[in-house]
């Protein structure tokens, strides 16, 4: 919507020009999840890729890392044991860190384009958006706390 209205941000006429590039995510939690559990947020995390706006081609490489940084989770470095015991979340707690993995994409992904600034690059140069028209368009459709 706000691509449209600013014509020369909006990017659906030059999708099939698009062959290349690539976002990378970060997921950081301190919740105990195990290697399969973060496999499964990591995945949730595109989805607030998605909510942004942002859209994969063929050409593109996105990816997400997860890692959790619960101390408990860590093996020793040495020890006596033969045996290592961990406690982990249970997957039916999962579901709000899944939509917490998805906001906070979404969320950082709008606060990258916000604090963007004009850039000269060997491509040519690319303008920041334009701040007060892109809230008035916002204003206008009434998607200003949309959340609340």
């Amino acid at each position: 919507l706000v691509g449209q209205e600013l014509q020369q941000y909006y990017l659906r006429e030059t999708l099939e020009a698009i062959h290349d590039g690539s976002c990378m995510i970060i997921v950081a939690t301190d919740a105990p999840l195990d290697a399969r559990q973060l496999k499964r947020l990591a995945r949730r995390a595109l989805y607030g890729l998605v909510k942004a706006g942002g859209v994969s081609t063929h050409g593109s490489g996105d990816y997400v890392i997860a890692f959790s940084t619960t101390p408990d989770l860590r093996y020793p470095y040495q020890s006596d044991a033969n045996t290592v015991s961990r406690k982990i979340l249970r997957d039916e707690h999962l579901s709000p860190l899944f939509l917490a993995a998805a906001e906070a994409t979404e969320e950082a992904i709008y606060h990258s384009l916000f604090a963007a600034e004009d850039m000269r690059g060997y491509r040519g140069d690319i303008k920041a958006l334009p701040h007060e028209n892109v809230k008035e368009i916002l204003r206008r459709h009434n998607l200003l706390n949309h959340r609340q």
